[in-house]
């Protein structure tokens, strides 16, 4: 976990775009004392932040889990899924990155106030100087959730542990056997820095007519927007902050770490209303939000490059034009290779358009037809032997010795008899003659998983029709999500469920269809402690047949619940691995 002092000059060539900057001094070395004159190069700390951010790209993680299989017989994930995750090879390791990343943000954190922020305009250096620790604090708040999230575990003498607290910035001086904290110190030192974040940053940077109460009499409106206003978009703010509180404190209530915690499901609960509550409750869930990715919103995806968010998210990455999420998950009769693969078990979560789940009897699911009457998100979300797709609706059969689409045809042809669909724009055209691209972006933050997280934690903490303080119960945000998603009306399954313990199996299988391929399953499946090693299906359709069958096992045991610390770190003294690893 050593860190070196950072190289001031790589920092300003990667994120200042001053040439000005790139003045050498006379061996070409920077101190960082030169940040106090120079905010362009002051702000290359806290950028680093952004840029170490794990969530700019899909990951497909949902390859590691019962979702997904992969094509690509060298996928990290599939390795990892298949017996080569250790603490020397582990895909989802934060270790490294978090802690660069929490390395440059104490150091703006120690150095933001001897930095001239500006020297023009009213109160203006004032602001920056906030802004900058607001920032900081809720950066580093959000790279300790992603370490506690990957790392936090239990120690072989029944300890609840996280990582070593840096609050300070590390020297050639400093101590690098700094044992682990515990995880409720980690999780109240989160809380701490989200706290502090708020407390610096505004709601959202949007212009304003008239100066907030905190700046006025000290700023003009002008110099107020020049700071928080509206260039500043996609910056952390006390809206995300306040989002990423209700993640940790979902962490922290769920059943693999509730044991080693004060955090409750209320507390999870009350922290996802506050952001619900600020996008009109119930009302505020966007009609799209499950569909917000398709070319069906094309002009809503355009539209974003202004910096301003579509209802369904509420923070996201930069956007930007491309094909490459569709070349890797195409079919090959589309000129992609197909890599991430649905499961059958995942297409088996879907219900029927009824609201039943298929092994329900008033379902009625036909095994002869099983994709007929279901659940409209399943043809949204993978497609199916005969489902059209592409810029020309192309059919696709994924039929055993048919088109390169079949099953195991080609080496990027599906494994499991479907490929993915969601999180694709069907409007790009990969055929060499005609290829073209279309714009993208990545949510950080959508508000379904925020809705979905509180119907979770309202159930545990109240069951599924208490409300606790709010104006709205886990069914009712359930009903609004069924609802938008196209299951019938009246959702009579919904209404037949009275227990917590059903409400809470129709969450997590809510969670699962929602938030699919998007990085969610393989967290969940670990914080709730179900079974892990559940054995990936596929399906093979023939002319006269359709079966079921494995087609990649998952080799996890039980202690993979919690994922190891790097073999390197815990050769330090002090360093206590995870039991089991």
């Amino acid at each position: 976990m050593k860190r070196t002092i950072i190289n001031i000059l790589i920092i300003s060539l990667a994120f200042s775009g001053c040439k000005k900057i790139l003045s050498p001094a006379d061996e070409n070395n920077r101190e960082l004392s030169d940040i106090y004159d120079n905010a362009a190069f002051a702000e290359g700390l806290l950028l680093n932040g952004y840029v170490r951010l794990p969530i700019s790209n899909y990951s497909f993680t949902d390859v590691a889990t019962d979702d997904a299989v992969s094509n690509d017989p060298n996928n990290n994930y599939r390795l990892m899924a298949t017996g080569k995750w250790s603490s020397i090879s582990n895909p989802m390791e934060q270790w490294t990155g978090a802690f660069a990343a929490i390395q440059y943000l104490n150091q703006i954190l120690e150095q933001t106030d001897k930095v001239t922020w500006a020297t023009t305009g009213q109160y203006t250096d004032a602001m920056f100087n906030d802004r900058s620790k607001g920032e900081a604090y809720g950066l580093r708040g959000l790279f300790m959730f992603y370490l506690l999230q990957a790392h936090g575990g239990w120690s072989p003498d029944g300890k609840l542990l996280g990582v070593p607290i840096l609050t300070s910035s590390q020297n050639a001086q400093s101590n690098f056997k700094l044992p682990r904290n515990t995880f409720e110190e980690c999780v109240q030192q989160i809380y701490k820095d989200l706290d502090s974040a708020a407390s610096y940053l505004p709601l959202d940077f949007e212009n304003v007519s008239a100066v907030p109460s905190k700046y006025a009499g000290k700023t003009t409106v002008a110099d107020y927007n020049r700071v928080f206003g509206a260039y500043n978009r996609q910056r952390m703010t006390a809206r995300i902050v306040n989002a990423i509180r209700a993640k940790v404190s979902l962490l922290a209530a769920s059943p693999a770490y509730n044991q080693g915690t004060t955090v409750v499901w209320s507390k999870a609960a009350d922290d996802a209303a506050k952001v619900l509550d600020l996008n009109g409750g119930l009302a505020g869930i966007a009609a799209n939000g499950n569909y917000w990715y398709s070319s069906q919103n094309a002009g809503e995806i355009n539209g974003v490059a202004s910096g301003v968010n579509p209802a369904e998210i509420l923070w996201r990455g930069n956007v930007g034009d491309g094909n490459n999420l569709e070349k890797d998950n195409y079919p090959p009769s589309l000129y992609g290779s197909g890599r991430v693969n649905p499961t059958q078990n995942l297409v088996d979560a879907f219900p029927m358009a009824n609201g039943y789940p298929i092994t329900n009897a008033s379902s009625g699911y036909d095994a002869n037809n099983p994709y007929a009457g279901r659940d409209p998100r399943l043809a949204r979300y993978i497609v199916v032997n005969g489902s059209k797709m592409g810029p020309s609706g192309s059919t696709i059969s994924t039929k055993v010795g048919g088109t390169n689409d079949g099953l195991n045809a080609i080496p990027t042809s599906t494994r499991t008899g479907y490929y993915m669909r969601k999180l694709l724009r069907e409007d790009v055209n990969l055929n060499p003659a005609n290829t073209n691209t279309q714009r993208h972006y990545v949510p950080y933050i959508r508000y379904t998983e925020i809705y979905l997280l509180y119907a979770e934690a309202a159930n545990e903490a109240w069951g599924p029709d208490a409300k606790g303080t709010h104006a709205y119960s886990a069914r009712e945000i359930i009903a609004a999500i069924r609802k938008r998603a196209g299951i019938a009306q009246p959702d009579n399954y919904l209404a037949s469920i009275s227990s917590k313990e059903d409400m809470r199996a129709l969450i997590q299988n809510e969670r699962r269809l929602e938030l699919s391929f998007e990085g969610f399953r393989f967290w969940d499946i670990r914080r709730w402690q179900q079974n892990i090693a559940e054995p990936a299906k596929g399906v093979t359709i023939t002319s006269t047949s359709f079966s079921v069958g494995p087609v990649e096992d998952r080799l996890y045991q039980d202690f993979m619940h919690y994922g190891p610390l790097p073999y390197n770190e815990v050769l330090k003294e002090n360093l206590i691995q995870n039991k089991g690893w």
